[in-house]
């Protein structure tokens, strides 16, 4: 049994929780005025217009917020940006700050005491701090000796492959390649990243299917498109952008179809804010269908889809699929076809919740599209059978030649801003071969050859003592990982963490026995390296790579760059004579633009490139030419197992969300506008029945326990139900408040992907121990170990 620990100070009185209806539309005036209030209210209107006038701009600067592209210079509007994007910015360029002097105060033991929210809330780091070993408190220190201790740290290892380096998507093109570069020039391929956690089940699946693990689609083929499917994905907090676009969409005469168990506002109505229609309330109605389904059913439903065009196109004699296509252009339709005829629909009925009737007025929406764009985000990719379905995703969209045509497409909806440039830059345990030759080539030392470990290995090795240093390059690793005491644990077992950061957040009081905190700048604000004006590239979800320059003038004189901090760091630890000419690179941002140009496939000509006002889009064979470059030279049709989560009598399956008042693991506020939930965050979201059949009433406190295979239980304590239009048997909360309940060894069968959207747990009355029945003092917290006697997360 783990060991027990003290949950935190509730900084959240759960007590002034509220509940009030769902929204039925998003964004329109209160958008506008929330995003003014946070943003004027953190920065002040000068420094509020100075940078909002400029996010997304070509002249600008990239939000550090979602990874939605930007529309073509010249049809970009004044205000391109969202409500979430501006409270993002707000984040990162408020005038609060975090002085050396705050650390005197507050000592670790102190700070471990309080919420993400509360230690994000205390404003901008301004200063390098030291946790001396096993030290109280953090002490300032100088860049001088904080890249000299890492240096002398990561020297001093038995093996380079005790070291992890950990990337989150804000990290820049220009950023990722110097850090990856250095951690194989150390020796390691320990560059474990944020799409471990949300997204790589997409590029396992789509790699394997179509040879290349991105998304095919433009934002004009968005515009263009006859059928929009939209699975595991709420656009209206998490890429809000992507409403305009859907809007647009509508207006050509697209048709959209929404797949997920809770209906969100932003589907149901979009009030654009910069339209007299949108301002006025009338709005834009956006889902021509929604279909909710049960959680982990998707596979079931596409598989479904499947069998219905092949049946209909076989009943019309052709017309439904293009035979053209699967001709020319794929492989293995004979055996995926074989395969899924023998579908049992009653398997599907039971998986998705939905009857026969309303799955195949969905498919007839499929049917009638000549031109059909997939989109689909994290509620798809954090299942155990993640990559089957992208892959049965894939199937269907073969089936009707819908890759590599106008409007139509695979859309991946990545939610991190430069996620995917990250991964394109070389961050990755498992780069190909050919990225390593490419490495060699151009500076003449071998990197390692063995794959290295991806999140769920690092959290392993850190636990098991075979990790002993640990750099997060951006993000809150702690907070945004399963399993948060075993996290947790594993990071204070290493011997040095180091984290690039430029807020508090729970990873810098769950931390290793040494550990620093190093600020960099921001994206919104000027950056002087090397005394001239830099800017930095990223690449959004849709492959388009463009330039950023922040316009704010930054929040202290003592922040550095994130590649001024990596070249630093390799020149502390590899020295100045090497092949890797890192104080060049630190001096021109130029100089790494014209490496990638050579190493990075796709990227020749890269500095002149992004010279363009919106930057390049970088090729991709399937969306370009209908080239596949497989295992069989062309797309790859993929027969796939129904696995069905059998859940035991009395338990739920839930999956985490967002709240419309976050990113990811920062917590703007607490105010869950569209799904009527404000003052508070530890809810656990139920449909009526299920909550009568428990024994329980809307508004009770309970805890929630996960049930894991090996019989262990995680608890999560004090969550208010609330009932909601979800399907029956299905639950939902917010994480990170949700990760401890999320087993380290639950992820998805290839992709190694955490399964937080599909947690068998029970509810049990409030056990005492901080959290009380009035829902009191029940932050992050799970004890875990605890052996229970079912099995309840059986395939069948």
């Amino acid at each position: 049994m783990a060991r027990k620990r003290q949950h935190p100070i509730h900084d959240i009185d759960e007590d002034d929780l509220r509940v009030r209806p769902p929204k039925d539309s998003a964004v329109g005036i209160p958008g506008i005025a929330v995003a003014m209030k946070r943003t004027i209210g953190s920065m002040g209107p000068v420094r509020t217009a100075k940078s909002l006038l400029k996010l997304n701009h070509a002249d600008g600067f990239d939000c550090q917020g979602c990874a939605w592209p930007d529309p073509e210079p010249g049809h970009r509007h004044t205000a391109e940006f969202c409500e979430n994007g501006a409270k993002a910015v707000a984040e990162e360029a408020t005038n609060r700050h975090v002085l050396p002097e705050f650390f005197a105060t507050h000592s670790i033991d102190e700070l471990e005491q309080h919420t993400d929210y509360w230690l994000g809330q205390q404003g901008r780091l301004v200063h390098p701090v030291v946790r001396r070993r096993d030290a109280t408190h953090y002490e300032p220190i100088s860049w001088d000796d904080a890249f000299a201790l890492i240096g002398e740290t990561l020297n001093g290892l038995d093996d380079p492959d005790e070291a992890i380096f950990y990337t989150s998507g804000r990290t820049s093109n220009e950023a990722a390649f110097a850090y990856q570069l250095f951690a194989r020039q150390l020796g390691t391929n320990n560059l474990p990243d944020c799409s471990n956690m949300c997204h790589e089940s997409t590029g396992t699946a789509l790699a394997e299917a179509i040879g290349i693990g991105k998304g095919s689609v433009s934002l004009q083929d968005i515009h263009e498109a006859e059928l929009i499917v939209i699975s595991g994905q709420n656009p209206g907090t998490n890429h809000p952008r992507m409403l305009s676009a859907l809007e647009i969409a509508k207006s050509n005469g697209a048709k959209i179809l929404a797949i997920n168990p809770l209906p969100e506002a932003g589907l149901l109505k979009f009030d654009n804010p910069q339209t007299p229609r949108g301002l006025s309330g009338v709005g834009t109605a956006l889902a021509d269908l929604h279909l909710p389904v049960r959680i982990n059913g998707d596979l079931a439903l596409w598989q479904a889809f499947g069998l219905l065009l092949l049946e209909e196109d076989e009943r019309r004699g052709g017309g439904v699929l293009d035979r053209d296509f699967i001709e020319q252009h794929t492989s293995g339709f004979a055996e995926w076809a074989e395969q899924i005829r023998a579908l049992d629909w009653a398997l599907v009925e039971r998986a998705t919740g939905l009857e026969r009737a309303r799955i195949e007025e969905a498919a007839r929406m499929l049917m009638d599209s000549g031109a059909t764009v997939n989109c689909w985000a994290m509620g798809i990719t954090q299942h155990r059978n993640a990559v089957a379905t992208i892959k049965e995703f894939t199937n269907v969209a073969l089936l009707q030649g819908n890759i590599g045509k106008p409007g139509a497409g695979l859309c991946p909806v990545r939610g991190h801003s430069n996620v995917q440039g990250d991964r394109t830059m070389g961050i990755w345990e498992r780069v190909p071969q050919h990225f390593l030759d490419a490495l060699e080539e151009e500076y003449g030392f071998r990197p390692p050859q063995e794959d290295g470990w991806d999140t769920v290995d690092s959290i392993r090795a850190l636990r098991d003592g075979k990790a002993k240093v640990f750099v997060g390059m951006g993000g809150n690793f702690v907070s945004a990982a399963p399993d948060t005491v075993v996290t947790e644990e594993a990071m204070m077992n290493a011997d040095l963490t180091v984290q690039v950061s430029t807020k508090l957040n729970r990873s810098h009081v769950r931390c290793g026995r040494t550990a620093l905190i190093l600020p960099p700048l921001g994206r919104s604000e000027k950056d002087r390296t090397g005394g001239i004006d830099q800017r930095v590239t990223v690449e959004d979800s849709m492959s388009a790579v463009h330039a950023s320059r922040g316009p704010l003038t930054p929040a202290s004189g003592h922040l550095r760059s994130e590649v001024d901090i990596i070249c630093s760091i390799a020149e502390a630890t590899l020295g100045t004579d090497g092949p890797v000419p890192w104080s060049d690179y630190r001096a021109d941002y130029r100089n790494i633009r014209r490496a990638i140009s050579r190493v990075v496939p796709g990227c020749a000509a890269y500095d002149e490139k992004v010279d363009r006002p919106g930057g390049f889009v970088l090729p991709h064979p399937p969306r370009d030419s209908r080239t596949f470059p497989t295992e069989t030279g062309k797309a790859i049709f993929t027969p796939v197992p129904l696995e069905v989560i059998d859940v035991p009598e009395g338990r739920l399956l839930l999956q985490s969300l967002r709240s419309h008042d976050q990113f990811n693991t920062t917590i703007y506020g607490l105010d869950d506008r569209y799904r009527g939930i404000s003052r508070g965050r530890r809810v656990v979201f139920m449909h009526r029945d299920d909550i009568a059949a428990l024994g329980h009433e809307d508004g009770d406190i309970v805890d929630l326990v996960s049930e894991w295979t090996d019989g262990t239980e995680r608890s999560a304590p004090a969550f208010r139900i609330v009932e909601y239009d979800t399907p029956r048997g299905c639950a939902a909360a917010y994480y990170p408040e949700a990760n401890p309940l999320v087993p380290l060894d639950s992820t998805a069968e290839g992709s190694n992907c955490p399964t937080s959207k599909s947690v068998v747990i029970r509810l049990q009355r409030p056990s005492g121990g901080g959290a009380s029945s009035e829902g009191r003092g029940a932050p992050i917290g799970s004890d875990r170990g605890h052996k229970t006697d079912v099995e309840p997360q059986q395939l069948s």
